[in-house]
């Protein structure tokens, strides 16, 4: 390994270092994230970073950035070796990140912001002299924003301006910008890259951007890193591959195969139908864009993409969590709004993403969780309202037997369990009922060791073989392509790809999941 050289408070860097790992590995316990990853972003150049979710991006840029030690490998900045601790070590090293969700205070001002971003800020402030600092640095930089507007007043586009201001006000030379666009309008992400690329081809600046849209890669990128499952699937210069090129690094050789028996459902019906429905995400930008889809009895649809793209708007509204602003949706012929009493009437069950957060209360017991469902009905209540504790109890013993879920007993909270078990916990709840008709499953794997993802896909494929219509939205195309009758993409809130998964087009899939 290089000698490593200790940072230097008087170091001070002008025109943008060279950044290189070697043979970088981080693992966690035995999972390895990151397996021996070499990249290298030349000084005055616009490199971009590429793979699916859960491929390594973020975890490469947080060992740089100082987030997390590196099991083994280099990180070389200026050709030599250097240790970075936490984020202020990268800044002394000319490195600064632009996070993919808002930083800024909103109450104060752009001026109040970028003071509070210096790692220097003095406890009393000259704010005369500050001020006119302030101006003259926001005479010469690429992009202008009021000083003296508050940050709850600008629109999106600027608050992300801002966001790569205050770098450059922290005299960063080598910008990581962790998915820059994916609160931008397609107008805003071109002005916004257009005028990083100019700082770039000027030679002030160079930029790793960690990106899914191949489209802003041809634009404004000079090379390419592609990362699958925590390696180096490839890379190159963009004007020497084409996008087919890097959705192959990306996706690699898979077999589109379906190794889990699958009954024939006869005469299929429409469970779930939606009509151009529409929703819009918490800052009022649309979300999910007039999507059409329908799922039928017996019958799992996939929905692959990048994560920020609408799914999980998607699935809020399906499981009455977020109102949508246009369309329909209707289960069984009839118009849903995702009420208790509809999804009771119609079967609706659904395994979210995060369950501890999405479908449990973690203080309360496994038994109670498992009857979050069913807890004013009979056995185990009495006119509605009289619960019957030991009914619950004894419910919840059986699907812990039956679900194979891993408790000291239907008592202990379920905020105790491991990842696996919790989502067992859900699963139980969810796919116990005989009036089960519709299931919505989001990332429902995620997380989880190889015997918990093998149990919870046999479930979710036993429920399509008893006649559930099923709609699994994943980040993992694996899981997709191997669990689906049709698989779908969804990029920018719209359905823009759809196959039976038997013949779907990998390398089509790839360009439509990055936006081409």
């Amino acid at each position: 390994m290089t000698t490593t050289t200790p940072i230097s408070t008087a170091e001070t860097l002008i025109a943008p270092p060279e950044l290189e790992v070697i043979n970088l590995t981080k693992r966690f316990g035995t999972f390895t994230a990151l397996d021996r990853v070499s990249m290298k972003v030349a000084p005055g150049r616009f490199h971009a970073l590429l793979g699916e979710n859960g491929a390594g991006k973020s975890t490469l840029v947080k060992c740089i950035m100082g987030f997390y030690t590196p099991t083994s490998g280099d990180v070389l900045i200026g050709k030599q070796s250097r240790t970075i601790a936490n984020p202020k070590d990268a800044h002394h090293f000319g490195i600064g990140m632009v996070y993919q969700h808002f930083t800024s205070v909103p109450a104060m001002t752009v001026a109040e912001n970028l003071v509070l971003s210096r790692y220097d800020s003095p406890q009393l402030i000259n704010w005369k002299a500050e001020l006119e600092s302030l101006e003259a640095f926001m005479s010469q930089s690429p992009f202008q924003v009021d000083l003296h507007t508050p940050i709850a007043q600008l629109a999106a586009g600027q608050k992300q301006k801002l966001e790569i201001l205050k770098q450059l006000y922290l005299k960063s030379r080598v910008l990581i910008l962790d998915e820059p666009t994916s609160v931008l309008t397609p107008v805003e992400a071109d002005e916004v890259l257009g005028l990083l690329r100019q700082e770039v081809t000027a030679g002030r600046l160079s930029v790793l951007m960690i990106s899914h849209k191949f489209r802003e890669v041809m634009a404004f990128a000079d090379e390419v890193t592609v990362l699958r499952r925590g390696q180096l699937a490839g890379s190159g210069l963009v004007q020497d591959l084409t996008i087919e090129d890097m959705a192959q690094m990306m996706l690699g050789e898979r077999q589109v195969s379906t190794p889990v028996e699958k009954a024939i459902v006869p005469e299929p019906r429409s469970v779930l139908h939606l009509q151009n429905l529409c929703a819009n995400k918490d800052n009022g930008l649309p979300a999910v864009k007039t999507v059409n889809l329908t799922v039928h009895a017996g019958e799992i649809v996939g929905i692959a993409g990048v994560s920020g793209n609408g799914q999980r708007e998607l699935v809020e509204v399906l499981s009455g969590q977020r109102s949508p602003t246009a369309g329909e949706v209707q289960v069984n012929e009839t118009p849903y709004q995702a009420r208790r009493s509809q999804m009771a009437e119609h079967g609706v069950y659904t395994l979210p993403e995060e369950p501890l957060r999405n479908a449990c209360v973690p203080h309360m017991s496994v038994a109670e969780n498992m009857a979050l469902r069913t807890f004013d009905e009979p056995p185990q209540a009495k006119a509605r309202w009289l619960l019957i504790p030991r009914a619950i109890r004894e419910m919840a013993q059986r699907l812990v037997q039956t679900f194979a879920v891993k408790t000291p007993s239907v008592e202990t909270p379920v905020g105790n369990l491991s990842g696996g078990n919790v989502q067992r916990t859900v699963l139980a709840r969810e796919l116990s009922s005989d009036r089960i008709q519709l299931l919505i499953a989001a990332n429902p794997c995620f997380g989880l060791d190889f015997a918990a993802v093998d149990y919870i896909h046999s479930q979710i494929v036993a429920a399509r073989n008893r006649g559930v219509a099923v709609l699994l939205v994943s980040e993992d195309l694996d899981e997709l392509l191997k669990l689906s009758d049709r698989i779908f993409v969804m990029s920018e809130g719209e359905l823009v790809y759809e196959s039976p998964v038997e013949t779907a087009d990998l390398t089509t899939i790839g360009q439509r999941m990055a936006g081409h």
